[in-house]
């Protein structure tokens, strides 16, 4: 598995990230894997190379951070693997239960701590962008837990631009420590950080760890296709994965389609194939329920796609505003 640099800092992450909002006790989604169901995917992932893991605190209200938890001691060690987790989302209902205050930082990052049962976070996240605290409060609590040795590293996830300038401004006015990621929402069907923000993440060497690369699997089978997690009886469980699509996506579903059979390979390859040629991605994050997903994923980082490929999945792209804002 290649090894490369998350932006312009010195910490090195797998090329493909594990993402752990599968993982769960089922009581917030009942397609979430337990520890037992979660055990072939953690040890395919460190079979595989893959040693960058990111889970969040709201996955699951705490139950995916104990699970890769526990799986850390169990499959792995713990110095082997670039561990990242959020913070945001409400965990309860007091003042420090969710958005981005101090108290809520310095609450948030000790109980992530506890349930992930390790003395550091490597990578700590804001999960969105909190428009009731100032942006100086966030920065400097963010700065204070790494100064304490709790986080190693910040990175920050679904905002606008204009909204991670003004923090990391924030951070380089002050001193603070800066984000060196960004987790963005980009797939064939999400393609809106391209107007913005992957111009200043590029300047500004912040490396793009994108979430749903896939589109929640709508562009790894045929557009009438469907799985459990999208199927109607488990729509309502499934907060994170309502994507809104266009008619014209599915001619691009079509492409991936097409382009797949073509090369006899899985649509997922080719889907993240297309993700991973952009040179601001440091390394899409892959949620993993079935053996062949990690497999697919590790595939693509060996599949060129043409310049006459990539017209044909980009062509019938249509402007569309970020599932996170809707």
């Amino acid at each position: 598995m290649e090894q490369v640099r998350l932006g312009s800092s010195g910490l090195r992450v797998s090329r493909i990230a594990l993402g752990c909002m599968s993982f769960g006790d089922g009581t917030r989604a009942t397609w979430a894997l337990g520890d037992e169901a979660a055990e072939p995917i953690f040890r395919q992932a460190v079979e595989l190379g893959i040693t960058f893991w990111d889970t969040a605190n709201i996955y699951g209200l705490g139950t995916s951070e104990e699970i890769v938890g526990r799986a850390l001691k169990k499959y792995t060690r713990r110095d082997d693997i670039v561990l990242a987790t959020k913070l945001f989302q409400p965990m309860h209902q007091g003042p420090g239960g969710g958005g981005l205050s101090r108290k809520a930082v310095m609450e948030q990052v000790d109980a992530s701590l506890a349930r992930l049962d390790t003395d550091y976070i490597d990578l700590y996240q804001i999960h969105r962008f909190d428009p009731t605290t100032p942006i100086e409060e966030t920065m400097e609590a963010l700065h204070d837990v790494v100064k304490a040795g709790k986080v190693r590293y910040l990175g920050a996830s679904s905002m606008w631009a204009w909204q991670f300038a003004t923090m990391q401004h924030a951070a380089d006015l002050n001193g603070w420590t800066r984000f060196i990621s960004m987790q963005d929402q980009y797939s064939l069907l999400h393609r809106e950080e391209e107007r913005e923000m992957f111009g200043l993440l590029a300047e500004q060497g912040v490396g793009s760890i994108p979430w749903s690369p896939l589109a929640g699997g709508k562009v790894t089978r045929p557009w009438d296709d469907t799985s459990t997690r999208r199927s109607s009886e488990n729509r309502q469980t499934d907060q994170y994965g309502r994507a809104l699509y266009l008619d014209s996506d599915q001619q691009i579903v079509a492409a991936v389609e097409r382009i797949a059979t073509e090369r006899g390979v899985p649509m997922a390859q080719v889907a993240l194939a297309w993700v991973l040629r952009n040179p601001v991605v440091s390394a899409p994050i892959v949620g993993s329920t079935k053996p062949h997903h990690l497999a697919d994923a590790v595939a693509a980082l060996d599949l060129q796609l043409t310049d006459d490929e990539v017209t044909a999945l980009e062509e019938h792209y249509v402007p569309r505003l970020p599932t996170y804002f809707r």
